[in-house]
């Protein structure tokens, strides 16, 4: 009989990302850090098997103890490496990011691009630069097919899922979406709400702190947080 009490309690950010996991998928979870998000999908139906990937010692023996503790050894490999390196070519077809800034996850999704050939589905959870990941997409011809936002202790977390299709279609102003998040934008939630007013408050404070900038440069930065307060003050009027 399996134990299970960490992977049936996931966060409510993780169970975010495992609810778009298709059903009878071959997952890779790069960034596991204790496997409980494969192990989940797992026992919830949603996977037939996993890749953990780590790259770090701790977390690396934390995913193997966990999947030994849970289990699933037979379904769950368990493997130490960077990014995408931990996956063979064709051997899976969802992979999820969940717990990193944005630039890294576009760099794993970069420097793996033949990894992707075979993938139906991404799911990326940035902490941050979620609009760096929707450029990656859009560049890399996925299709931004649904986005959720969600506060959890005090955070606030983006969820992107991209399937290979038209990287334009969910796209009708496409800087301020590529920003904002064109699924965001249409629902503005509370999370949404919340986020964009501190960041309008956080580029006010830049601005001002610029305000007797003198060099060209610095006169240049100010100009840009100048255009995108007004971008997103003006998306979130109408």
């Amino acid at each position: 009989m399996v134990m299970i009490v960490n992977e049936l309690q996931l966060s409510k950010r993780l169970q975010t990302v495992a609810s778009f996991i298709p059903k009878g998928s071959v997952l890779a979870d790069i960034g596991s850090d204790h496997a409980y998000l494969p192990c989940y999908a797992y026992l919830h139906g949603y996977i037939t098997k996993a890749i953990a990937g780590e790259v770090a010692d701790g977390p690396f023996r934390s995913a193997k103890q966990q999947v030994e503790k849970s289990g699933l050894s037979h379904v769950i490999s368990v493997r130490k490496g960077d990014g995408l390196q931990v996956v063979m070519p064709n051997e899976v077809d969802c992979i999820t990011i969940a717990g990193m800034g944005g630039t890294l996850i576009s760099n794993i999704l970069e420097n793996g691009k033949e990894k992707l050939e075979n993938v139906k589905r991404l799911i990326l959870q940035p902490n941050v630069g979620a609009h760096i990941v929707r450029q990656w997409l859009l560049n890399n011809e996925w299709e931004l097919i649904d986005e959720r936002i969600l506060e959890e202790d005090g955070q606030i977390y983006e969820v992107l899922v991209a399937e290979r299709g038209d990287p334009y279609r969910p796209y009708t102003q496409l800087q301020v979406e590529l920003l904002l998040g064109p699924f965001l934008l249409k629902e503005r939630n509370e999370a949404f709400e919340k986020k964009w007013t501190l960041e309008m408050k956080h580029l006010s404070d830049v601005i001002e702190q610029l305000e007797h900038a003198k060099t060209e440069e610095a006169m240049k930065k100010k100009q840009q947080f100048v255009d995108t307060l007004q971008m997103v003050e003006e998306a979130l009027k109408r």
